[in-house]
């Protein structure tokens, strides 16, 4: 296999055992078994398990921003592009194998030490908020910059909440009162 096909397999199949059992429940020799690789070909690509995660996470995080700011930009302008937000949710926990925010699970194992996962962490998370500002910029130009911020920050904490629950209750009704919650801040 080509080097970048095999690095691609590693993440691909530590990418499914990590969101579907966890970080913590998932071992270097499950992922090694699973990827059907040998394990000098997993330490050739990745210098430890928690690289793997940083890959992980990254993987997810990517293309999840594009997915969800290109739905959101192809739903009418105002808040209805604020809204696609949780609808793009609502379709994700209806999705075969929904197990949660892979990053909220993430950092729910790990100790507060572990600065590398929880900068990537974070990195995917300020990503996000920062596309929620850049939708309520582009359908609030009145607003100013502090209230851009503060509406944005709002809006993100309210999702995050929607997944968080949802993910805790198998339940879709946390998205379906954030929806409203956001319906009731633009009325």
């Amino acid at each position: 296999m080509k080097h970048s096909l095999v690095r691609e397999t590693i993440i691909k199949t530590a990418s499914n055992l990590f969101y579907q059992k966890g970080y913590n429940l998932t071992g270097i020799n499950e992922i090694i078994s699973e990827s059907g690789i040998a394990k000098a070909t997993l330490y050739n690509h990745f210098k430890s398990k928690e690289d793997i995660c940083v890959a992980y996470l990254n993987n997810l995080n990517t293309p999840f921003l594009k997915d969800i700011e290109k739905f959101s930009f192809s739903k009418p302008k105002g808040s209805k592009q604020i809204l696609a937000l949780f609808d793009f949710l609502e379709n994700f926990f209806h999705s075969e194998n929904f197990n949660g925010c892979w990053c909220l699970n993430t950092i729910s194992e790990i100790p507060n030490q572990n600065k590398k996962i929880r900068e990537e962490i974070q990195k995917g998370k300020n990503n996000f908020l920062e596309l929620i500002i850049k939708i309520v910029e582009i359908n609030f130009p009145n607003k100013t910059k502090n209230e851009v911020a503060t509406l944005s920050k709002q809006i993100y904490l309210i999702y995050e909440s929607a997944i968080s629950e949802s993910h805790l209750h198998q339940n879709e009704w946390p998205i379906k009162t954030a929806k409203i919650i956001i319906q009731k801040i633009f009325s």
